[in-house]
């Protein structure tokens, strides 16, 4: 296979790094293992962030994703880690990570975890008529 999963994120410079916007990035199919009974949990993860300066490049990430398909994690670990290691790695002013793993056992869950750059603070909220 010409592709493997793996954990390094590739970043390119923000091509507006003076202006706050938001990037919001759906990821449909993310899979791990169940800690407890090693089945699969799936799951949909929603990334949004206003970068800094840098971004996330898509194929990386995918792979990234990817090297959790076979790792035994819960759902509020592993959310928290891929925050972790994304705000690590691209050192934006804001990101939430919001999961939604499917229903198993007649449960769903969702997690949702933010990271705050140290001094940063939303711009005002636009009301429009």
């Amino acid at each position: 296979m010409a592709t493997q999963p793996g954990r390094e994120l590739e970043l390119f410079p923000n091509p507006q790094p003076e202006r706050d916007y938001t990037i919001r990035i759906r990821i449909p199919e993310f899979t791990c293992l169940c800690p407890k009974t090693g089945q699969p949990d799936f799951a949909t993860l929603l990334l949004e962030y206003i970068p800094d300066q840098l971004c996330v490049e898509l194929k990386s990430l995918k792979l990234y994703v990817w090297s959790f398909r076979n790792e035994g994690a819960f759902h509020e670990a592993v959310t928290n880690e891929i925050l972790d290691d994304l705000s690590r790695a691209t050192e934006p002013r804001f990101m939430r990570l919001t999961a939604i793993f499917n229903v198993r056992g007649g449960i769903d869950t969702t997690v949702i975890a933010e990271h705050r750059a140290t001094g940063w603070n939303p711009p005002a909220a636009v009301e429009l008529p």
